[in-house]
């Protein structure tokens, strides 16, 4: 069997709204890198952690002809990036599994650097819209991970450090894992209405939409009529507390702290 996929990033779609969402997140106390400036028109500002990072995405105001899977994707959560080290060989898994979009593409952005500016350069190729309909689900070939991870972004004051687990909430919440299990060279563990189809590092939830509720209550994002939504981040913290001298959490028990940022809704659940 093929090696399980690792997580390389999930994605928060803030569309044209980036200068509100870079305050919001540096107030829960998250270390953001400098905003960059993708060669396809998307500006982003990234959450780095050991391997893994959190991005938020956006558009800038009037921008011209902007990416729709931006402008006319739903506010929060809408991204799930696996690591790949070939993109062409992913793609062709992508293929053999009937989930296939577009071939392979490749971007850049500037890095400034004490030494300068350099290119972080990257190539992505992403599953066919519709198959996981929560959000975009892609893989990432980082040829420049060196000006990604690096050291003086990785330290954040609410003691974030990776993230474990990944909630989605479906209608078809035993279909959608098994297309995952699939995706991921994995298999789907659980019974009932809690499903668990590990990664390399970690693992995905997916849920029906009563489950999700019960876990999240007041702060689960609504399905507003879609079948299946990404509900949840969970992060690894060092320490709860840090979290917990930040903002009011939406749920606050001994081993986890739910955070619902209702702006961009996301939910973010620190454990420790």
């Amino acid at each position: 069997m093929a090696e399980q996929a690792q997580l390389d990033h999930t994605v928060i779609n803030v569309q044209f709204d980036m200068d509100r969402a870079e305050g919001l997140f540096t107030g829960l106390g998250f270390s953001l890198t400098p905003r960059g400036y993708h060669s396809l028109g998307s500006i982003n500002h990234l959450m780095m952690f050991g391997t893994d990072y959190m991005e938020l995405i956006g558009l800038p105001p009037g921008a011209e002809n902007p990416r729709k899977d931006i402008a006319e994707a739903p506010l929060g959560i809408n991204g799930l990036v696996f690591k790949t080290k070939d993109v062409d060989e992913t793609f062709a898994h992508l293929q053999s599994l009937d989930m296939a979009g577009d071939p392979p593409k490749a971007f850049t952005r500037p890095v400034e650097l004490p030494g300068g500016a350099k290119d972080a350069a990257f190539r992505t190729v992403a599953v066919r819209s519709g198959i996981f309909p929560g959000g975009r689900v892609y893989f990432c070939e980082h040829n420049t991970p060196e000006l990604v991870w690096r050291p003086e972004w990785q330290s954040h004051g609410n003691g974030a450090q990776a993230m474990p687990e990944f909630v989605i909430a479906s209608t078809k919440h035993a279909e959608e894992a098994e297309g995952f299990a699939k995706l991921l060279h994995s298999e789907v563990a659980g019974t009932g209405d809690s499903l668990a189809v590990a990664f390399n590092g970690g693992q995905l939830t997916i849920m029906t939409p009563a489950a999700y509720g019960a876990r999240y209550g007041a702060a689960a994002s609504a399905m507003a009529g879609r079948d299946s939504i990404f509900g949840a981040l969970v992060v690894r913290a060092d320490s709860l507390d840090k979290i917990r001298g930040i903002t009011t959490p939406a749920i606050d028990e001994a081993d986890r702290v739910v955070v619902r940022e209702a702006t961009f809704d996301s939910v973010l659940e620190f454990v420790s």
